[in-house]
């Protein structure tokens, strides 16, 4: 029996927002003729603009209004309407949107004012307008907003004062004030716009709907955002992701400072999170952030026109001197590198630049440069491998000819790497930039300016490659399942009692429950039991402060190192007693910690929460790197990493690096790299680095412990001492990493649905189990990681052309099938939007190899998915697809489905059985049979 796959159907209703965007009608509410109102701009807008729908004006005390028959409600308008735009007050909105749904209208835009950013009152408006729409399906922009243009279609239902451009750049913006500024501004510089979107409060359709939405319609070319808030920023990630490799998505988020961020919470009513949090956020969806509303079009243009750079490593070549200076300056204080040209590149340049040419990168042609000698350097330069791209930069002299250098440099537009150009001038150099435009060389007329946009360019194409690079697999005591019920009973033990703050011991216990190495750690309750333990350690030792109430142990001395004896230790133990006492006095002045002065017993002077005792470590040296690895709670963003130099000044370096959890281990490598103690981890004056594969896979380790565990609000591991690789971090153990202290504080008691969740859905574990097939063979039926890519191209050698044939429909090339670009693709998915199989067993040799993979693919704008399955042949006639499928069905109803679908070839008769054997209905046509099962 060959089990094969089912292809993909698209849903062929209407997308959701299609009313929105292509409304076939449109109902005003609130339309008016009365000078200046909003009313009857909006009614001017959509009849002046034909979209190739009907306007119905609604209005209950007018019959006409502008000419046009109006009607008393939405009720009486005669035929179904697509899109109902509303400019009535804020507290009728609710009921309009009650009787709209009622109506069947599908889409609404509300203009009004008035709601959450006016206080509780509005909020309870808002709470009312969305469980009408919710109760209808309808989708509603704003409210608060301008209004939605399609320049395309010629639709303006906005209350602007003139309509957009036709173009391929998609605009989203909270602020209605910034979409008329940007609209005049459009104008002027003759940009074109296929869809210009006031999005308002983001009440119901938000970043995520319009960016899955735009990156769909094949007119979008790009999607430039204003952005106050994000809103849902798991929707935001999880479209962002999806279509960041098709399109360019570059967004302006206001908000950098402390004020700022209060005006735009103020103005959009919604939280404003950590704007490190957030860049963190867009790294990782791919989404480019901009500074200006310049650098948006710029970065618009120079993608449409020119291929975004391998790296960060610019060539610079100039008949100046200082502007050459001036951009190197630049590109380097932006992050970006000055390539070091190849010596092959040196001796070319020799034979046609002059003899005191600079010799060196930036590449000083000279100022009497001709057509001939700029042409020869640029197609040189453009050929050093060292360089990631070049920037060509002129400035008039008097023997400089700027209208036949752009007529020489034109060809080299398209060669591989990204040329920009800054032609320094007025009206002497104006023909040369158009010659240079039109050839596709983007253009800035000063170099700084021309390599800002480089550097954003490289940090576009670093995002990206992040997005779908192979990570490598998890190995060694990594790779081993954690201890999650150790973890949980620890929790609940200190819930029980009413903690919220482990204790460093406890801490280290989950640590080492996922298997991230800590140092040996014994308690003492009492002064001789210190020292006992001491001797038993061995000297030197650490004492430490064991509280069930004191976070920051060092604060009140509690830390005592390289204790070098017994008396030593006792002497700590005191001071450790002593430190905490008074703390306490300084805490609650009016409660003395003391019971009576006479007391022998140092430990009973001091509250119990406070002092449990010490913890005896051993005294490691500290000659690698003290590092910190911590998460905390984002409003937005939910659980966020941070990873940087640690040790106790890490409050005064600040050199740290956020991410948001999951990890793998590229990931965790470009959360690396974003810190200034990255460099010395790579080795420095003599120095071997450290392990940095296995501090990678310790970041991921510590990432799943995050999201695994929704109870943990914070944690951090400071210091985590990093030696150099193969030198171990203490006796009986071969890591070079190790955690020396930790701390964990978890949530007050809360539902646990509540819990803040992460923005990036994690690993589903709970659809991992073995399943064993008819031959005995044990396989791990589990979702597919990023890691899977490697075992999936020896999985797709492996397949019969029959397979493959009845899989895809036709035959599909093996170099297509395993394609980089393809498998990423396939194995790097986003959980909530998909959810892929893997069937995993082990070859003759032990290494992985995989049998068989499905798929569910959820269908934009609605609540369907299609499904895909493909088995390897050897496997095949096992029992294989029938558990997979079954599998596949029950995450579906998990994942709250209404519909699986799909397609079979009529040859392929046994997955025309099995699915009807699971309860699909099969429709069957000449060229192709659908299996539906509703849910």
């Amino acid at each position: 029996m060959t089990v094969a796959s089912i292809a993909l159907e698209v849903s062929p209703d209407r997308h959701p927002l299609d009313a929105i965007f292509v409304p076939r009608s449109v109902a005003l509410i609130g339309a008016t003729d009365r000078e200046g109102s909003v009313g009857r701009t909006l009614l001017t807008n959509l009849l002046q603009n034909p979209f190739g729908g009907t306007v119905f004006p609604i209005n209950p005390k007018r019959s006409n209004v502008l000419g046009v028959r109006a009607y008393r409600s939405i009720a009486e308008v005669p035929e179904t309407v697509d899109l109902a735009v509303i400019a009535t007050p804020a507290a009728t909105v609710p009921d309009l949107i009650r009787d709209c749904g009622q109506a069947g209208v599908r889409g609404a835009i509300v203009l009004s004012a008035g709601f959450k950013e006016i206080g509780p009152a509005g909020i309870e408006l808002e709470k009312r307008l969305l469980t009408e729409a919710r109760r209808y399906n309808m989708r509603v922009v704003g409210p608060n907003c301008l209004g939605v243009m399609n320049p395309i279609s010629g639709l303006n239902a906005t209350f602007a004062s003139a309509m957009a451009r036709p173009g391929n750049v998609a605009f989203l913006s909270q602020s209605g004030a910034m979409c008329t500024a940007i609209l005049d501004w459009s104008f002027r510089e003759q940009v074109g716009f296929s869809s210009f979107v006031s999005i308002g409060s983001m009440l119901d359709v938000g970043w995520g709907d319009l960016i899955e939405y735009l990156g769909d319609d094949p007119r979008t070319h790009t999607i430039a955002i204003y952005m106050e808030s994000v809103g849902d920023a798991r929707a935001f990630l999880s479209a962002a992701r999806e279509v960041a490799l098709q399109k360019p998505i570059m967004v302006i988020k206001v908000g950098r400072t402390e004020a700022a961020a209060q005006a735009a919470a103020s103005h959009t009513g919604s939280l404003s999170g950590s704007d490190a949090v957030l860049d963190a956020a867009f790294r990782r969806s791919g989404v480019l952030r901009v500074e200006t509303i310049e650098d948006l079009f710029d970065m618009t243009e120079v993608l449409a026109k020119q291929p975004r750079p391998r790296g960060r490593k610019l060539i610079v070549l100039t008949n100046a001197g200082g502007p050459g200076v001036l951009a190197a300056d630049e590109v380097v204080s932006g992050g970006g590198d000055l390539a070091e040209l190849s010596p092959e590149t040196i001796e070319r340049l020799d034979q046609v630049l002059p003899p005191s040419w600079s010799r060196r990168n930036p590449i000083d042609i000279l100022g009497d440069a001709d057509p001939d000698r700029y042409s020869q350097a640029l197609e040189i330069a453009a050929a050093d491998p060292n360089g990631d791209g070049l920037l060509t930069i002129l400035t008039p002299q008097a023997m400089t000819d700027p209208t036949q250098i752009a007529e020489r440099l034109r060809p080299y537009a398209h060669c591989g790497k990204p040329i920009l150009a800054s032609w320094m001038g007025g009206s002497a150099v104006a023909a040369g930039e158009a010659i240079l435009n039109q050839a596709g060389i983007f253009t800035l007329p000063y170099p700084d300016a021309a390599t800002r946009v480089f550097n954003y360019m490289w940090r576009y194409s670093y995002n990206l490659r992040g997005l779908y690079e192979t990570p490598n697999a998890v190995a060694g005591s990594f790779a081993a399942e954690p201890d999650r019920a150790a973890v949980t009973r620890i929790i609940q033990q200190a819930q029980a009692v009413g903690r919220n703050l482990l204790t460093e011991f406890e801490a280290k216990q989950i640590l080492a429950a996922y298997g991230i190495p800590v140092v040996e750690t014994r308690i003492a309750t009492k002064l001789e039991e210190a020292v006992e333990i001491a001797n038993d350690i061995g000297y030197p030792v650490a004492l430490k402060l064991y509280s069930e109430t004191i976070t920051h142990k060092s604060d009140v001395g509690g830390v005592r190192l390289n204790l070098q004896n017994a008396n030593e230790v006792r002497w700590a133990y005191l001071a450790i007693v002593a430190g905490v006492a008074i703390a306490n006095r300084h805490k609650s002045p009016q409660t003395s910690s003391y019971t009576e002065e006479g007391d022998a017993d140092p430990q009973r002077r001091v509250l119990t929460a406070d002092f449990l005792g010490v913890t005896v470590q051993p005294m490691l040296k500290l000659d690698g790197y003290e590092l910190i690895l911590g998460s905390s709670v984002d409003p937005q963003f939910g659980p966020v990493l941070l990873f940087g130099l640690g040790g106790q000044l890490v409050e005064v370096f600040r050199d740290r690096a956020l991410g948001l959890p999951p990890l793998n281990t590229t990931l965790a490598r470009r959360m690396m790299e974003q810190t200034r103690i990255y460099k010395a981890l790579q080795g420095v004056r003599g120095r071997a680095p450290v392990d940095l594969a296995a501090l990678e896979q310790l970041l991921v380790r510590f990432s799943q412990l995050v999201v695994e565990q929704p109870w943990i609000k914070e944690i951090d591991i400071n210091p985590l001492l990093a030696r150099e690789a193969g030198q171990a971090v203490a006796t009986g153990t071969t890591s070079s990493l190790i955690a020396l202290d930790a701390r964990v504080v978890l949530h007050p008691p809360m539902d646990p649905a509540t819990l803040p969740r992460p923005a990036i859905r994690p690993y589903p574990i709970q659809y991992a189990t073995p399943w064993t097939l008819r031959d005995g063979t044990t396989v791990n039926i589990r979702p597919i990681r990023p890691e899977d890519e490697p075992p999936l191209v020896r999985f797709h050698e492996s397949l019969s052309e029959q397979t493959v044939y009845l899989r895809y429909f036709h035959a599909l090339k093996l170099s297509q099938r395993i394609s980089h670009e393809r498998l990423s693709r396939i194995c790097f998915i986003d959980y909530d939007r998909e959810m892929a199989l893997v069937a995993e067993g082990r070859d003759p040799s032990e290494e992985r190899e995989i049998l068989g993979v499905s798929r569910i693919s959820k269908l934009h704008g609605s609540n369907e998915a299609e499904f895909a399955m493909l088995i390897r042949d050897r496997y095949q006639n096992q029992g294989l697809g029938t558990e997979l499928l079954q599998r596949l069905v029950a995450i579906a109803r998990d994942e709250k489905i209404d519909r699986l679908r799909g397609e079979i070839l009529p040859n392929n008769a046994p997955m025309r059985h099995l699915c009807e054997k699971l309860g699909f209905q099969i429709q069957r046509a000449a060229d192709i049979t659908l299996a539906v099962l509703e849910l």
